[in-house]
């Protein structure tokens, strides 16, 4: 349903988003075993540190799933936002607590506070990088669906 007025709702999102969640775990498994360990392997998207199974860590929508449903809601279905949301560019692997703190803001509003930055040492480069990558992931699954 493409209706501009229609209300958020996470509902098709997290759908996708479990299944995504699921095969980024897998291979989070496999990149810990290539290099010998019995569990998960990542790195986190905002400091570039390790993570590992066990860890705190948490799976994020780099730009918040409500943001990009009310960009599309009035040219896409709730349906194809989550296709839209989850791209592979858009989602990735970060401390639970980061996450948490970030919540919905767009990162770089969560940026203008130094203390978030000091707090969490955040690699300023990557982190704009990783957006650069969301930006034009959603984009293109954007594309791909109009």
């Amino acid at each position: 349903m493409k209706d501009e007025k229609r209300p958020y709702s996470r509902l098709e999102i997290d759908k996708v988003f479990n299944k995504v969640k699921a095969s980024m775990h897998i291979e989070a498994l496999a990149r810990g075993r290539s290099k010998g360990l019995n569990k998960a392997f990542s790195k986190d998207i905002y400091t570039g540190k390790d993570l590992y199974g066990g860890d705190p860590y948490a799976y994020d929508h780099i730009r918040s799933a409500e943001s990009v449903f009310n960009k599309y809601k009035s040219a896409l279905s709730d349906e194809q936002i989550a296709i839209v949301v989850n791209c592979p560019e858009n989602v990735g692997v970060t401390l639970s607590s980061l996450n948490n703190s970030k919540g919905k803001k767009l990162m770089e509003d969560w940026l203008q506070n130094q203390n978030n930055i000091l707090k969490y040492d955040i690699d300023l480069n990557l982190t704009k990088e990783n957006l650069k990558k969301a930006d034009k992931g959603i984009k293109k699954a954007t594309n791909i669906l109009i």
